[in-house]
């Protein structure tokens, strides 16, 4: 049995827009030796942006904690943010680190990004301090341009996908789990769900962020984690059968394969917004509500290379009824049918559940929101549950207040490295 690192992966949300990069600080800096600042704008809209900023330790010693600060030249306000603590006083922001990224190693960096608020213009920030360091840059390139007025939210390029983890050859301090030996995966007795017949496959659409809305659903193209690695991916849809959805994916993936590069999905209700209208969707609704939440999935993984991947369930609370494009989520939960690679969730272990029939391995990890992650013991290729079942889990622990709504439920496929396809047969969710 291998042992396996826990590599926390950053938040990249990038659509090769312009970027702003800073210079080296000063070499004598006790609290930072030597770093650069990237910014990059990758999406702006009528009256709000989406912007990522990156920090690399360009020196030869690690940081060990580390608190950002730039000042927004035109008046931008900070709707919220994620990977740090974030913070606004008049036009100065800042943010810290979060903890489980306050580590820099030498040629490593950290990426954290922000939804904001404009009006009248939107020039990027010029100078950035580190740990009260000043770091002066050769100069910056302006956002890209508003999209028009009709835009109503920046789901594409939102935060889309969990920062899983993935095995390394060696063990740290952080938690170990075992490393999958199979990439095929194999049916169980739990996974009810029967296949439908194949349908015809619809047109691929390999656009960056591509929506394709389908009835209730959409199937999201998002590759949050391209500026990471190398590659592309495409998706389609080939209809609905009654409420059942049938889809896919193919990707080929290449880079750093501790950081996820894609999360191809399809989704029912809030990413950053909506693309079907709330009323439509079912959601949000409230754990209190008592709902069930049902589901069938059954799907075909096939690798044209060895991935590092898994195929998951993720799931967006909020504690509000009616989020929208600026509001980040408070917990997100993921239920993993199938993992290969070594690929491995955020955070520790904390306890082994049986569910539905099958057992799970549950993670707990911070990332700006809480995510708990159930990650099953054997893959399967079909399954029927019933994902309150996941949730009330936590609310027994008293990790999840039951005041809590859910906002979406994504079924997709996280790819850090490799070349495949995922083809979803049959897939539902109904609420209540």
């Amino acid at each position: 049995m291998l042992a396996k690192r826990i590599v926390v992966p950053l938040s990249v949300l990038t659509l090769g827009s312009a970027a702003a990069v800073v210079g080296v600080l000063n070499a004598d800096a006790a609290a930072v030796a030597a770093c650069s600042v990237t910014y990059t704008v990758p999406s702006q809209w009528n009256t709000g942006f989406t912007g990522d900023v990156k920090i690399k330790n360009t020196g030869g010693t690690s940081f060990d904690g580390w608190r950002l600060g730039f000042t927004f030249p035109s008046g931008q306000k900070l709707a919220g943010g994620w990977n740090g603590t974030w913070a606004q006083s008049g036009a100065a922001v800042t943010v810290t680190d979060a903890g489980w990224n306050r580590t820099i190693a030498p040629g490593g960096q950290v990426a954290v990004g922000f939804n904001g608020a404009w009006s009248g213009g939107n020039a990027i920030p010029t100078g950035f301090t580190v740990n009260g360091v000043t770091c002066g840059g050769p100069g910056v390139a302006s956002p890209p341009a508003a999209t028009s007025p009709a835009a109503t939210s920046p789901a594409a390029t939102s935060p889309a996908a969990t920062r899983t983890a993935t095995a390394a050859p060696t063990a740290t301090k952080t938690a170990t789990a075992t490393k999958t030996a199979t990439a095929t995966p194999t049916a169980t007795r739990t996974a009810t769900a029967t296949p439908t017949a194949t349908a015809v496959k619809g047109a691929e659409n390999c656009t960056d962020y591509a929506a394709l809305v389908r009835g209730r659903f959409w199937v999201n193209n998002n590759v949050w984690g391209k500026a990471d690695g190398t590659g592309s991916q495409c998706v389609w849809e080939n209809g609905l059968s009654g409420d059942s959805l049938s889809w896919g994916t193919r990707w080929t993936w290449a880079g750093d394969n501790t950081k996820v590069k894609s999360y191809a999905s399809s989704v029912l209700g809030w990413h950053w917004g909506w693309k079907v209208p709330s009323a439509t969707t079912g959601l949000p609704v409230q754990l209190s509500a008592g709902k069930s939440v049902t589901t069938t999935w059954n799907f075909k993984v096939t690798q044209t290379t060895g991935n590092v991947m898994n195929v998951a369930y993720d799931l967006w609370l909020h504690d509000m009824a009616a989020p929208d494009w600026q509001n980040n989520p408070t917990d997100e939960v993921m239920v993993w049918l199938y993992k290969s690679g070594g690929a491995g969730p955020v955070g520790t272990k904390q306890a082994t559940v049986t569910i539905g029939g099958a057992t799970y391995d549950l993670y707990k990890g911070n990332i700006g929101w809480e995510v708990y992650s159930f990650v099953r013991t054997s893959n399967t290729s079909a399954a029927t549950l019933d994902l309150t079942d996941f949730t009330d889990d936590l609310v027994a622990r008293g990790w999840l207040a039951k005041s809590k709504y859910l906002s979406s439920v994504q079924a997709g496929t996280e790819i850090f490295t490799g070349s495949g396809q995922l083809d979803t047969t049959a897939y539902s969710v109904k609420i209540g």
